[in-house]
């Protein structure tokens, strides 16, 4: 019972985990949109209109989906190797993340004038996803609202997960148990007797045969000449 709880477990973290994966990608793909875009208002434009500060907010938008993408890779591996290292770097990872995401909510919605914290935007890159935004609101609500819950459960199925890997579960070759019999003590190591006895060759010598046999004749002729 407790290995296909464990089975389901792990299925269910790899599926919540999809999540980031989808999220990684569409941002990669609307990053790198971005940024040919950029470069080709960039290509029209004269040496004077040049701007060379550089597009922060697309190169951000990049990170942040290789970043997701890569948290994708480890859930997966730590949820398929069900390995107590790889399961608490997965949870500390992603509380790390959600507390940024919560920080950064919060600043959002309690301060009116969160624009002045970030740098300008030289690419309008920027201006442009806060107005797709505001347009779409009801549907990045939903959004936003889904990767949260999807990287809280993921962190509470870790947890889980995790429960149920023994403590000195470390490798194969961790307990010795089963060959403590074949060791001896270092004292008093006596050595072990052969299975087989060492004896003399089935046919002995001729000689020694011979002597043996005079021997019992003469001893049997002594006996016999004194009970006469």
């Amino acid at each position: 019972m407790a290995s296909i709880l464990k089975s389901c477990m792990q299925f269910t973290l790899k599926s919540v985990n999809l999540i980031m994966a989808m999220v990684g990608i569409a941002m990669i793909l609307y990053g790198f949109w971005m940024l040919r875009v950029w470069h080709r208002d960039m290509s029209g434009s004269s040496y004077e209109d040049l701007d060379y500060t550089a597009p922060w907010f697309i190169y951000t938008f990049l990170a942040t989906g290789v970043t997701l993408c890569l948290l994708t890779c480890l859930g997966h591996i730590a949820a398929d190797s069900a390995n107590r290292f790889c399961l608490l770097c997965y949870m500390v990872i992603i509380s790390v993340l959600l507390l940024i995401e919560t920080g950064i909510t919060a600043d959002i919605l309690l301060n009116e004038d969160w624009e002045k914290d970030i740098p300008d935007d030289p690419t309008g890159r920027f201006r442009d996803f806060k107005q797709f935004v505001e347009t779409n609101i009801d549907i990045f609500k939903w959004i936003f609202l889904i990767i949260f819950l999807g990287q809280g459960l993921s962190v509470l199925l870790a947890m889980a997960l995790r429960a149920f890997i023994p403590t000195n579960q470390c490798s194969n070759y961790d307990s010795d148990k089963e060959f403590t019999q074949a060791r001896q003590p270092l004292i008093n190591n006596h050595a072990q007797k052969p299975a087989y006895v060492i004896g003399e060759p089935p046919f002995a010598n001729k000689n020694e045969t011979w002597n043996a046999r005079n021997r019992s004749n003469y001893f049997f002729s002594i006996s016999l000449f004194t009970f006469c």
